[in-house]
């Protein structure tokens, strides 16, 4: 099925119509939210197909890039504090996650200590080490943004239901929708907006469609292979061109309008809106999630709330909150690809798989 959305001639096609449709503008500007679509619009060397006058600008698409050093710091606090107090934490999170250096050291510093750190690749692992282990206490460490808040919803729900009491989590978790908003509000520059597929299979296509309604921008919610990207460039710019601001599916073999009624449920069930921090990109309002108070017992914090010293800025001269803004590109960082690449990230945007910094470094002149 996914063949025609890789095929190169339907590719060449799309991209000659795509610089038929630009002429005549000064500049068009796109922005896309997702590391998955960077990572395809940066491997496949879009942007070096795309006219001069049409750009596309990265903006915050990476949850664990954007997750505070502040609440990595923390966690580590609670795990010392805990050991402390004869409580044998199990601390689970995601391997990107796992290495994010901070002026404390990281997860996997962590572990070098003697303390239990695992590796997961889902909250559902996550769950199993706590069935495993009833005379633990299990803690995930969990961010994410739509897409990884639905499992974890899902999860907490079946440790309800089970009365499991050994398993609870850090949240971390960010919504999508309020970040670009507060990018247009702040005054970012783009003419329309590429919205991430795998998020709009949780909040629907109506989960973006008040930014068109509030502020005019075009938007496609767009799937993750080549011809897809490519398709959402040219229907945004055809909308621009007829002066339209509309929201359009491509990935309508995933996507639905209204989404994933039960997983939002479960969501709402679980969280609440709360203003929160994104890592080079300060506070933004009803952005984050926050276990509501009926079940706040699943919340690590509820039980361990040590302090957190005032950290040192490690990140002089990154340009990452640019990055993440649409205002700069990696190569443009006095840091990239010298003083800061994944084995050694100083920025945020370096320290995840996701990070447009790590995937411009990872494909290079493909850029």
């Amino acid at each position: 099925m996914l063949e025609k959305f890789r095929d190169r001639q339907i590719a060449q096609r799309i991209v000659r119509k795509i610089h038929e449709e630009a002429k005549g503008f000064e500049e068009l500007r796109f922005m896309h939210v997702c590391g998955t679509h960077e990572d395809t619009v940066t491997r496949a060397g879009i942007r070096s197909l795309l006219p001069e006058n049409v750009k596309i600008m990265s903006g915050p698409g990476c949850p664990v890039c954007i997750t505070p050093v502040e609440d990595i710091v923390k966690m580590m606090e609670i795990m010392k504090q805990a050991y402390e107090e004869g409580e044998r934490i199990i601390l689970t999170t995601f391997g990107d996650m796992y290495r994010i250096p901070t002026p404390r050291g990281s997860f996997a510093d962590l572990k070098s200590e003697g303390y239990d750190v695992r590796v997961v690749y889902s909250i559902y692992d996550a769950y199993k080490i706590a069935k495993e282990n009833p005379d633990k206490l299990v803690v995930h460490f969990s961010p994410g943004f739509e897409t990884t808040t639905a499992p974890a919803a899902g999860m907490l729900n079946a440790v309800v239901e089970e009365g499991l009491e050994n398993f609870k989590i850090y949240s971390v978790h960010r919504l999508t929708p309020p970040a670009v908003e507060a990018l247009v509000k702040a005054g970012t520059r783009f003419h329309g907006l590429i919205d991430p597929g795998h998020v709009s299979t949780i909040i629907g296509v109506k989960g973006w469609a008040h930014i068109t309604e509030k502020y005019g921008i075009p938007q496609v919610v767009a799937g993750f292979e080549p011809v897809d990207m490519l398709l959402a460039i040219l229907l945004l710019i055809k909308m621009v061109k007829k002066g339209e601001a509309k929201i359009l599916n491509e990935y309508t073999r995933v996507v639905k309008w209204e989404g994933n009624v039960k997983a939002q449920e479960l969501i709402d069930k679980f969280f609440e809106v709360k203003d929160a921090k994104w890592r080079a990109l300060g506070i933004i309002p009803e952005s984050g999630l926050e276990l509501r108070r009926e079940w706040r017992e699943l919340e690590i914090r509820t039980y361990y709330d040590p302090e957190v010293p005032k950290l040192p800025d490690l990140e002089k001269g990154c340009l990452c909150g640019a990055i993440l803004r649409g205002l700069a590109l990696p190569p443009q960082c006095p840091h990239f690809g010298k003083t800061c690449t994944p084995r050694h990230p100083i920025g945020p945007c370096m320290v995840s798989y996701e990070g447009t910094c790590s995937i411009f470094y990872k494909y290079g002149a493909l850029f």
